[in-house]
């Protein structure tokens, strides 16, 4: 993969923060013309380090009051299995995130619903058509830090 300089590692630290920023203002904040900021914007994301840019949504607001990691075990560690299972899941609408992780589970997906009737849904909507050796969910009682930035200069 292509590699970055400071100029380019600003210009990601200032999208990210921010990314309804006009290019004019990108630009004056990394000292950049726009001409030659649309150049490395273009590379940056032909390069791969841009995906895409949305914007966040209130949950709570929105009444999406629960937030629940659930922690899925397996005994069917396949290739095949994990895709099926990926798959399976990608098409649960409560389902924000979906993670395979090391130690005593195998996976951890992020379910965000309305309520534990919501969460009743969905948790019957994971267990269906796959073996799945043990599944616990951990209730998020208060999100403490949420979407940061990733540090572009370490």
């Amino acid at each position: 993969m292509e590699k970055t300089d400071d100029i380019d590692r600003r210009i990601l630290d200032v999208i990210q923060r921010d990314a309804a920023l006009s290019q004019r203002d990108i630009a004056e904040r990394v000292g950049l013309s726009q001409n030659a900021l649309w150049r490395r914007l273009k590379r940056l994301e032909e390069a791969g380090y841009m995906q895409g840019a949305r914007m966040r949504l209130d949950a709570a607001r929105l009444g999406l009051d629960l937030t629940v990691f659930v922690m899925v075990r397996t005994r069917n560690h396949s290739v095949e299995w994990a895709e099926g299972f990926k798959k399976h899941v990608a098409r649960i609408p409560e389902v924000a995130e979906m993670h395979r992780i090391g130690g005593d589970w195998d996976y951890m997906l992020k379910v965000v619903t309305r309520g534990m009737a919501g969460y009743d849904l969905a948790y019957r909507r994971i267990t269906t058509g796959f073996e799945l050796d043990t599944v616990t969910g951990l209730f998020s009682m208060e999100t403490m830090l949420e979407d940061r930035p990733l540090d572009v200069f370490s």
